[in-house]
């Protein structure tokens, strides 16, 4: 029987409808996220940049992600402008820090769901930076629904999530695609400007297993389920990198897939750290795949390519 996405059973029960209209009610004092900053979202922008309007950067097919998310096409990527992260090697900046974008409608947000699906032909719809629009998505895809949208929905995500959010999206996601970008509070704070970034994210990640669990379902090469954790190997830091393996092998699952990523690049305001102001070297990045290897944990992608910095 072919997969189908987790959200169509909670649209024929109503609880979508349900969970939408909740959501909707947190505009006007908005506690989305650990940041808390509880603005009325209807008269003042968040601290993630977003007011009571949707608003993206791009919707495109995105060939970026893990293998078994793009497939011959590509992920369906919506690129949300905003983030509630500052950090100061954002590839995104343009959109994620200065807040480019357009504004849209739900309506429009619907049509790009089906257009991803019906004309792109897309692997998923892969929700980039999305939490501050959630009560709209979960709009936009209820719209989607009665129109035949039946992609599996990818919540790419920093991590630094509040649990009660992601409960709104137990059985609405069945991807997870979520980085562990720090295993300390300090260096959280130092380079991404938010407080207890590790804290909030160990209970986030341990929510998204809890809902995935090891469920990995692939159907023509593509995955319909499951949990790709992402760890980028930032220089100067590859402890981080080490804490974060040693935490998803002996606190979530050695099964859990893992993609090691050696491709960090200095830009925005990562030059003005001193740390961070070089590309990964070749041997900070095997040392971590040493690791990975003697923890046996055998899931996932480790890359090959040459660093820029050797």
């Amino acid at each position: 029987m072919p997969f189908e996405p987790s959200y169509i059973k909670l649209y024929k029960n109503g609880e979508l409808h349900k969970r939408r209209d909740e959501l909707y009610k947190k505009l006007t004092e908005c506690d989305l996220c650990p940041i808390n900053c509880k603005v009325n979202r209807k008269n003042n922008i968040g601290f993630c940049l977003a007011n009571d309007k949707i608003k993206i950067s791009e919707y495109v097919l995105y060939p970026g992600e893990e293998p078994p998310l793009t497939g011959s096409t590509g992920a369906g990527g919506v690129f949300f402008s905003g983030c509630n992260m500052k950090c100061i090697y954002c590839q995104n900046f343009k959109f994620s820090q200065e807040g480019n974008g357009k504004y849209i409608s739900v309506k429009k947000l619907k049509e790009i769901f089906l257009e991803l699906q019906n004309e792109k032909k897309a692997s998923n719809l892969d929700l980039i930076t999305a939490t501050p629009y959630l009560p709209f998505i979960f709009d936009a895809l209820i719209m989607a629904i009665e129109e035949g949208f039946k992609l599996p929905i990818v919540w790419n995500t920093s991590s630094y999530e509040k649990q009660d959010t992601l409960k709104y999206l137990k059985d609405v996601v069945d991807i997870y695609l979520a980085d562990i970008r720090y295993t300390s509070n300090i260096i959280g704070k130092k380079y991404s400007k938010v407080d207890n970034y590790w804290t909030n994210s160990k209970k986030s990640l341990i929510e998204m297993y809890n809902q995935i669990s090891n469920d990995f379902i692939i159907e023509n090469n593509i995955l319909k389920r499951g949990i790709i954790l992402r760890i980028l190997v930032l220089p100067n830091n590859i402890r981080q990198a080490k804490e974060a393996l040693k935490f998803i092998k002996y606190d979530l699952s050695e099964d859990l897939h893992i993609s090691l990523m050696d491709q960090y690049v200095p830009v925005y305001k990562a030059r003005e750290t001193k740390e961070l102001s070089r590309f990964l070297k070749r041997e900070e990045y095997d040392e971590v795949v040493e690791l990975m290897k003697n923890l046996e944990l055998k899931n996932g992608w480790i890359q090959h390519h040459k660093l820029l910095g050797d």
